[in-house]
């Protein structure tokens, strides 16, 4: 069990916010820009699977990215910064390559996407998200060139993991075995870049302890921060016709703050928290509709958390 920590390190939340990262690390908070980089999937293009992840939308969960339509990553962030127009924000902003599998083009290509972003004085670093078998040595030899290259701005790799059942991994149709996301993870931290981890809670057929014991794994992994994730029902995804066929029910608010705060509590303290709970498309979102009230969401885990007298890490058995 960890010792009370220090609140004001995390800005007065019961966790490692990224919001009280950026502050510390950047002084200042750094909103994310959405891009398309108009890539696609290995889970989509026949190499592993055709239909993609079971949960996934046809925007291939980039629904809040900058549509791109060929334009340049340059346009996308210029046109994602006009978002933030009279909102008070810092200098400078993260370029969230978000839609598809972002490592999964050429090598030149991606070099063109990531230098572009990396070039604009807006943009204080890039987050890369991708999935483990899509990182060849290629692709790990360019972004450590481009660390080199772009020594004052920082490169993030998302990977989604979901879980580390085999069982629900074969459900929602990952494509790829845990080992295979293990071994990514080793490559690129031998390489110095931070690697974070996306997690759903609430897959179908997954008991509590099953989640939990995601999170117990990811400890014992050099993992810099984690996205929790509730499940969303979107339409149009084969997800959703399991649904109203009633094989599952999504969460419920109480029962999703529960998984949360005990996560947390499970988690090691470095971790960074970069997402809590998520973001449906109203257009799309079949279930679970509670979930739209985001600021609602938050405000209910983070009073639990205070009223329960618990913190991140504080049942963590890993120093």
């Amino acid at each position: 069990m960890h010792n009370r920590p220090d609140f004001s390190l995390w800005h007065g939340r019961p966790y490692h916010s990224l919001h009280a990262f950026c502050l510390n690390m950047y002084h200042e908070k750094l909103y994310k820009i959405a891009i398309d980089a108009g890539m696609t999937c290995p889970n989509r293009d026949g190499t592993c699977g055709s239909r993609g992840c079971i949960f996934c939308s046809m925007g291939g969960s980039g629904d809040f990215a900058v549509r791109a339509g060929g334009r340049p990553v340059s346009e996308q962030i210029r046109e994602g910064l006009s978002l933030f127009h009279g909102k008070k924000t810092g200098s400078r902003f993260i370029a969230y390559f978000q839609a598809y599998t972002n490592t999964y083009a050429p090598v030149e290509q991606l070099e063109t996407l990531y230098t572009q972003a990396l070039s604009s004085s807006e943009i204080a670093g890039i987050s890369i998200a991708t999935r483990p078998d899509a990182l060849p040595c290629e692709v790990l030899i360019l972004l450590t060139r481009l660390k080199a290259a772009f020594p004052d701005k920082f490169i993030w790799i998302e990977l989604g993991l979901q879980t580390i059942h085999e069982k629900t991994a074969s459900y929602i149709r990952r494509g790829y075995s845990l080992p295979c996301f293990t071994e990514a993870v080793s490559a690129l931290k031998q390489r110095g870049f931070p690697i974070i981890v996306h997690i759903i809670l609430g897959l179908p057929g997954e008991t509590d302890i099953q989640m939990y014991e995601t999170i117990e794994l990811l400890n014992t992994l050099p993992v810099s921060g984690i996205k929790l994730q509730l499940l969303h029902v979107l339409k149009g995804t084969d997800l959703a016709a399991d649904y109203e066929t009633g094989a599952f029910q999504t969460l419920t608010m109480e029962h999703y703050t529960d998984l949360v705060i005990h996560c947390l509590e499970q988690l090691r303290p470095d971790i960074v928290i970069h997402r809590l709970t998520g973001d449906g498309p109203e257009n799309l979102l079949i279930a679970p509709k509670w979930s739209l009230q985001k600021r609602r969401v938050l405000n209910h885990i983070h009073h639990t958390m205070h009223t329960q007298n618990t913190w991140q890490g504080k049942h963590c058995q890993i120093s």
